[in-house]
């Protein structure tokens, strides 16, 4: 992907479409811009009036109650007006097609689309395509990148750890399939951890993984050994019923994180996972509800994260708008 699609000559965010071709001070300006709204949910009037009169429409071509009332929330907090469209049900499906609905959407004055797709490369084809003055973020596509996710995990991680230099991060479950995963990937190495691991059966790993940078571990109590950050991944319901694992009670015996897993993990480490959570199937209860976990703050913390994402395309477009 060009950087020049999502960074202006400035270096300035125009869309956020994945972490890929970032820069480390790209990533460590979005969690600072993040800190300073990481406060607002504990005022009493949970506002900010930095977006006051611009439109953001929540553009979900699959269904994710999080992602989408957790961008809902953080542009309200901006004080932006916000449309959820529910394409299931929208004219895209009635032979519509997706640019006849943009265009739409921009003769209202909308001023940014945060789109999830089922496709991968959908976000970047409507950044493509969308008028100079809209701004886009991908909220999730195919199995390709889901950016925000990954900056709210290195946001937790930054506020609990401190530095990323020395940590070891483990992620575990399917790599093969999950946006989540690469996105991880690539800003855990562009935030220079000092080791990543993925954790997984054969048959959830893509071809030649160690290409993006990774250390792999078949095994989970040798991958969780001596490291910092446990990341699980959510399973898929239907890997479990295909060819790809042979059953949820074999993975959760394999790879299913538990207390007695994390014996050989630093004292101290800290579990994620992007959620929804499949109990008993990538970690158990103790496990997700224990000292260790930090699931509940990555939820909070999206928030921030998604408020800065979307000042800073905003800021972006308007810069070019004087310029």
């Amino acid at each position: 992907m060009s950087a020049s699609l999502q960074v202006d000559a400035a270096g300035r965010l125009r869309h956020f479409l994945d972490v890929e071709g970032l820069s480390r001070q790209q990533l460590i300006e979005i969690m600072d811009t993040a800190e300073s709204f990481a406060g607002v949910g504990d005022r009493s009037v949970k506002k900010v009036p930095l977006l006051r009169g611009k439109t953001v429409v929540n553009l979900f071509f699959e269904a994710s109650t999080r992602t989408r009332t957790t961008f809902e929330l953080a542009a309200k907090r901006l004080s932006a007006d916000v449309l959820n469209l529910n394409v299931s049900t929208s004219a895209t499906t009635k032979g519509e097609s997706l640019l006849d609905t943009l265009r739409n959407l921009e003769a209202m004055q909308a001023d940014m689309f945060v789109v999830r797709h089922g496709e991968s490369g959908a976000a970047h084809f409507v950044a493509r395509h969308a008028a100079p003055h809209v701004g886009v973020i991908n909220a999730g596509d195919g199995c390709h990148a889901h950016p925000t996710q990954a900056m709210l995990d290195m946001f937790t991680i930054r506020r609990v750890k401190g530095e990323f230099t020395p940590l070891t991060v483990a992620i575990v479950g399917d790599i093969l399939h999950s946006r989540v995963a690469r996105s991880q990937i690539h800003a855990l190495n562009t935030l220079g951890v000092r080791e990543v691991r993925v954790i997984a059966p054969q048959t959830l790993l893509p071809p030649h993984v160690e290409q993006l940078g990774v250390k792999v571990h078949h095994d989970l109590v040798a991958g969780v050994r001596d490291a910092d950050v446990i990341i699980t991944l959510r399973l898929q319901r239907e890997r479990m019923d295909g060819r790809l694992l042979p059953s949820k009670h074999e993975y959760f015996q394999r790879y299913g994180l538990t207390e007695a897993h994390l014996t050989g993990a630093r004292p101290d480490a800290i579990v994620m996972h992007p959620g929804p959570i499949n109990r008993g199937v990538e970690l158990d209860s103790g496990t997700a509800d224990g000292p260790r976990s930090v699931i509940l703050q990555q939820v909070t913390h999206g928030i921030a994260i998604r408020m800065a994402v979307i000042s800073m395309v905003m800021a972006g477009h308007a810069v070019e708008a004087t310029a």
